[in-house]
């Protein structure tokens, strides 16, 4: 099931349990604004390559629309629009006062000097640059793309409409970007664990964590886990995967990749099947590479007792029922991965402000909303006699319907 089914399915089930009007159903569904643009660009030999971006402005009935901006070759307008839709829905569980959005070009940021990336990124600004804004859509970064690729935005976007650090998030701390933003999400998911196994009388120390993904937000679950006392027994990168049943050094992992651009070879354990990590021996599975990963086909094998989705929808519809029937439980990505977006809110505020935070206080109120957004799904599990997954979902889309209909909705 792709990404868009999967969470069309997910927000249909939603608003039955909540009774929705079938209009306002519908109206919360359909997109705000989609935008489709041409970039032609200039490659350093001199001939010319034009590539497709995309922008999805999903809804903005709590506040500006949010999301990242991917580089990468299967970007396409089902994915943006399912990645758009679950912003809105996790910005409104996070409690943040945004909306959805999600943008991209199908590229492959490898086959692209840095020359290259910077002309494809100013020519995208240029053609989207009067439909973002600080109170409008404030884009961020996502796969393949980083805090230089948000400066170039920024840059571009304020040779139209004057200096505008808060246009972006997740940019250089140089240019207004936010202390704690890099381990944001890595962060949110380690705090959303705590909330999770705490509940349960247990602690992050001692438990068993498979990691799928090495990038930004699995490197630094894994370096806080590791801080925390939890094992990280097995972890995969796009070059391999690594397994050490006793833990594995996650420093000297840090400093491997950070010399091999991967954790294939690492000296301090043994190498396994990439397809296997999500099968792994574990106490808690945290994907958080691509969606769509795990599915009706390795549900049945998978043996944790609890997934943790740092990943932006990796469990689709099928594997969720399999899981549940198996006992796993599932944070959901909505929450889950929600630090990321979280801590954005915070860099927004404090570039509107002119006044920067420490990264104390960035890390400290980040705990106390992954804390209070975790209670907030629970009371809707209650409430709705739900699982977690259904939980987030009715929090979040409760709350964006509430503030459509107080806004002057009318069936």
């Amino acid at each position: 099931m792709n990404a868009l089914a999967a969470t069309n399915r997910n927000f249909k089930r939603a608003a039955r349990l909540l009774g929705l009007d079938s209009k306002l159903e519908q109206s919360l569904l359909i997109p705000f604004r989609e935008i489709k643009v041409e970039c032609t660009i200039p490659k350093d030999d001199g001939t010319l390559a034009s590539f497709v971006g995309f922008r999805v402005q999903h809804d903005n009935a709590r506040g500006p629309m949010k999301g990242g901006i991917r580089y990468h070759p299967e970007v396409d307008p089902d994915e943006v629009n399912a990645l758009a839709q679950l912003m809105t829905w996790k910005t409104a569980v996070a409690n943040i006062p945004y909306g959805g959005a999600k943008g991209g070009i199908g590229c492959s940021p490898s086959d692209l000097s840095i020359s290259e990336l910077e002309r494809l990124t100013r020519v995208f600004t240029q053609k989207i640059h009067d439909l973002i804004g600080i109170h409008t859509d404030v884009p961020a970064p996502d796969m393949g793309t980083n805090p230089q690729t948000m400066a170039w935005i920024l840059d571009e976007y304020s040779k139209f409409h004057g200096y505008s650090p808060a246009v972006v998030t997740g940019k250089p701390i140089d240019l207004g970007g936010s202390l704690g933003r890099d381990a944001a999400t890595g962060r949110g998911a380690l705090f959303a664990t705590e909330a999770l196994l705490n509940e349960q009388g247990k602690s992050i120390a001692g438990q068993h964590f498979v990691i799928q993904g090495f990038g930004n937000v699995g490197s630094w679950a894994a370096k806080l886990i590791h801080e925390q006392g939890g094992k990280v027994v097995a972890v995969s990168d796009i070059t391999g995967a690594i397994k050490n049943e006793k833990g594995i050094d996650i420093e000297s992992l840090f400093k491997h990749v950070k010399e091999t651009r991967g954790v294939k070879g690492f000296h301090d354990a043994h190498p396994i099947d990439a397809n296997s990590i999500l099968v792994e021996d574990c106490d808690v599975l945290i994907p958080a590479a691509l969606g769509g990963v795990i599915n009706k086909d390795n549900a049945n094998e998978i043996k944790a007792k609890y997934i943790i989705e740092a990943a932006n929808h990796p469990t689709d519809p099928e594997a969720d029922e399999i899981l549940s029937k198996k006992g796993v439980t599932i944070l959901p990505d909505i929450y889950a991965n929600s630090g990321g977006v979280t801590v954005s809110y915070f860099e927004w505020v404090q570039n509107i402000q002119g006044f920067m935070w420490d990264e104390k206080k960035v890390n400290d109120e980040l705990k106390t909303y992954m804390t209070r957004g975790f209670k907030d799904v629970k009371e809707m599990c209650k409430t709705h006699n739900c699982d977690l997954r259904m939980g987030a979902f009715t929090l979040g889309v409760n709350r964006v319907a509430r503030a459509t209909v107080l806004r002057g909705w009318e069936a």
